[in-house]
C-alpha cells in the first residue's frame, strides 16, 4: 500500500514535468531526465512528509536539492543548461492548494467587509497561506539553485566542448 502511493506520486510528478517541460521545448532527450528528476523530487517530498514527519518547507527544499543535483549530473548528458531540466521537474512542486487557499481567502475577505468575525478569519487564513506558499516556493528555488553555488566550475561546464 505504501509503495503504490509513493510509486503513483513520483509516476504523476513524472507525467506533470513532462508537461511543463514540453512547453519550454527542451532537446528530445531531455524529457527522460527531467521526467527521473521531477519523479524524485517530488517522491522524496512526498516520503519526507508522509513518513518522516517533516512539514511542507524542509520537505521540498529537499527534493528541491536532489532535484538540482541530479540536473547538474544529467545536464551534462543532455548538453543543456540545469535550468533546461529543473525548472520543469520543479514546477510539478509548486504548492497549488496553498495558492488557491490564499486567493480564495482573500475573495472571501473581501466579500465579508461587513462581517468582522469573518473577516478577521479570512485575513488569518490569508497570511498563513501566503506565507506558506511564498516559503515553500523560495525554498524550491534555493533548493535547485543550491549545486550551482556548490560546484559552479561543473555547472558551467555543462554546455562547453573540453579543451
Amino acid at each position: 500500500m505504501i509503495l503504490r502511493d509513493i510509486l503513483f506520486d513520483a509516476f504523476f510528478a513524472a507525467i506533470a514535468g513532462i508537461g511543463f517541460g514540453a512547453i519550454s521545448d527542451p532537446p528530445r532527450k531531455a524529457f527522460r531526465y527531467i521526467a527521473l528528476l521531477a519523479a524524485t523530487g517530488h517522491m522524496c517530498r512526498y516520503c519526507l512528509m508522509a513518513y518522516a514527519g517533516f512539514e511542507i518547507a524542509g520537505a521540498s527544499l529537499t527534493g528541491a536539492f536532489i532535484i538540482g543535483m541530479g540536473s547538474l549530473w544529467f545536464g551534462k548528458k543532455v548538453y543543456s543548461p540545469m535550468t533546461v531540466l529543473y525548472i520543469p521537474a520543479l514546477l510539478p512542486m509548486i504548492p497549488g492548494k496553498f495558492a488557491y487557499n490564499m486567493v480564495f481567502s482573500l475573495i472571501m475577505f473581501l466579500q465579508s467587509i461587513d462581517h468582522p468575525v469573518e473577516k478577521v478569519k479570512y485575513m488569518e487564513m490569508f497570511f498563513s497561506n501566503t506565507i506558506i506558499a511564498t516559503t515553500v516556493v523560495f525554498l524550491l528555488a534555493v533548493g535547485a539553485t543550491l549545486p550551482m553555488f556548490l560546484f559552479p566550475r561543473r555547472a558551467t561546464s555543462l554546455t562547453r566542448h573540453k579543451q
